[in-house]
């Protein structure tokens, strides 16, 4: 799929730069916002219900916008109906609900109010951006009730960066069993609470300059964390286990060439143990003639490079991995899009700036109930938002195959000419 515009899925009325689905619910939640400056631009958390249309098409309504005052958020995780938003140098816990048309009729009778923290306001003013994002969107049939069917309370804030300058928490992370709460910031330092006590567990520097991402294994065994100091760490607690060298088998590239920008765990689809790690390497420089980024899939316990391969030369600035590790998602800094098999790390599907701008996020739809029911007739599904406002679906139909019984006759009708073919030709051969 070459250069041509994906159709928006959603608009929302300020920057988008994080998006979740939760697999419980099948929510899209989408966050961004334009900071502090008084532009007028809204800083806020939408929540969008995702259905199928057809076979293969998608619509998104808006059913609820928290404000978020004057602070923009940057990056978001969710967990067990629990969201953790990076908002400068904190990280803001919100605890969210998606509420029965019984309890939201509740909410209306109450004078249409919404309980946000431990404050009571009215919906009106205050949650114009739910209006706003369904106008921005196009299509008013599409917008819900924001205050009948979500309910967002606020549960507590943490100091997650400490840079003196300019605090920033760059990335936020669960533990996959929902354990702990991972943030990294511009500090260079990795903080860990237990969750849900939010006991501070470690804090500790893991590089030099910002933490561009980080990723915990299944069983929190190992932490792997990427930094602008070029370097890619496997932590396991707070002590170093190794540090990884994705260029080792490439002696034409020099150290220093490139730098990490991303890391995440994937599973393998029937090989419950085994494990994959993947990265992502961008030049450290600018050139007039680019040189390719690069994605590397390393053994998961090893943390041995297994296979890499050259992945365009459009600046990588996001990346995900769907549930069951099958397929890669990257995002560009002009705004492409495209999903990589995995086992391969051939691209799958592609398309070129489909966004305007940089791809800040990216979410494959869950292989949760809830998930495979609105995955429809696709092999996958990923969704994406970016500093455009835009957030867009991108689909990959079901590959056509032929069943094994058809596969078989054909092979035996094959076998039958071919004897017969002999026959004419070499009378007596049988």
């Amino acid at each position: 799929m070459g250069k041509q515009r994906v159709p928006d899925l959603y608009r929302a009325p300020f920057p988008l730069y994080s998006i979740k689905v939760d697999p419980n619910t099948g929510l899209v939640i989408t966050a961004g916002g334009g900071g502090a400056s008084k532009t007028g631009i809204k800083n806020a958390v939408h929540f969008l219900d995702l259905q199928l249309v057809g076979e293969h098409q998608y619509s998104a309504s808006l059913l609820h916008s928290h404000d978020t005052d004057t602070r923009a958020n940057m990056n978001l995780a969710i967990g067990n109906g629990v969201m953790a938003a990076g908002q400068d140098g904190t990280c803001c816990l919100m605890k969210f609900k998606h509420c029965t048309q019984k309890e939201g009729g509740k909410a209306a009778k109450d004078g249409n109010s919404v309980q946000q923290g431990n404050a009571r306001r009215r919906a009106g003013k205050g949650d114009r951006g739910g209006q706003d994002g369904a106008a921005a969107s196009g299509d008013m049939s599409d917008m819900k009730d924001e205050t009948a069917h979500i309910s967002v309370s606020g549960l507590a804030e943490l100091q997650s960066d400490l840079n003196p300058q300019d605090p920033l928490q760059k990335v936020v992370r669960f533990s996959p069993d929902l354990s702990l709460l991972l943030t990294g910031g511009s500090d260079g330092y990795i903080r860990v609470w237990e969750f849900p006590s939010l006991k501070k567990k470690f804090d500790f520097k893991v590089h030099e300059g910002e933490v561009e991402d980080l990723d915990m294994s299944p069983g929190n065994k190992h932490l792997v964390t990427v930094g602008r100091d070029f370097a890619c760490s496997v932590w396991s607690g707070n002590q170093l286990a190794m540090s990884l060298k994705w260029n080792e088998t490439m002696p034409q590239i020099a150290d220093k060439t490139y730098r990490y920008m991303a890391c995440r765990f994937g599973k393998i689809e029937d090989q419950k143990d085994a494990l994959r790690l993947y990265t992502v390497q961008i030049p450290h420089k600018r050139d007039r003639k680019p040189p390719p980024c690069y994605l590397t899939k390393w053994d998961g316990k090893s943390f041995l490079p297994m296979l890499t391969a050259p992945c365009g030369a459009e600046v990588i600035s996001s990346m995900a991995v769907s549930d069951s590790g099958t397929f890669l998602g990257l995002g560009t800094v002009t705004g492409s899009v495209a999903i990589y098999i995995a086992f391969s790390l051939q691209k799958l599907y592609y398309v070129q700036e489909s966004h305007g701008i940089v791809v800040t996020d990216l979410a494959f739809l869950p292989d949760s109930l809830k998930g495979r029911n609105i995955k429809g007739n696709n092999e996958t599904a990923m969704l994406s938002v970016a500093v455009d406002s835009r957030c867009q679906m991108h689909a990959v139909p079901n590959r056509r195959s032929f069943p094994v019984w058809l596969v078989l006759f054909f092979c035996g009708l094959m076998v039958v000419g071919i004897v017969l073919l002999l026959q004419y030709l070499f009378p007596g051969f049988i």
